[in-house]
């Protein structure tokens, strides 16, 4: 009987050291400029810390990144629902 474990390929594991850097950092409650800084800076030190990745990868990691930044249902000024319930 063979015994096959699964092992992440190096973007699985940068992705979820990212998530778990936002999770932690309370990036989630900066503002857009600060977020975006933060997620360069993240991700060029990911690039460092993980230097099989290339840079259309990279790319990739910001980009979910920024995505999973943004909040599922908008709030503030700009995100509050009209009259008529919507958005």
């Amino acid at each position: 009987m063979s015994s096959s474990k699964y092992k992440p390929t190096t973007l699985e594991l940068a992705r979820d050291e990212l998530f778990s850097h936002i999770q932690r950092c309370g990036v989630l409650e900066a503002e857009d400029s600060e977020r975006g800084e933060w997620m360069n800076d993240t991700v060029e030190y990911l690039g460092e810390r993980y230097p099989d990745l290339t840079p259309a990868q990279l790319g990739e990691l910001s980009e979910i990144g920024h995505r999973y930044c943004q909040p599922a249902i908008p709030h503030g000024a700009d995100g509050r629902a009209d009259e008529t319930g919507e958005a």
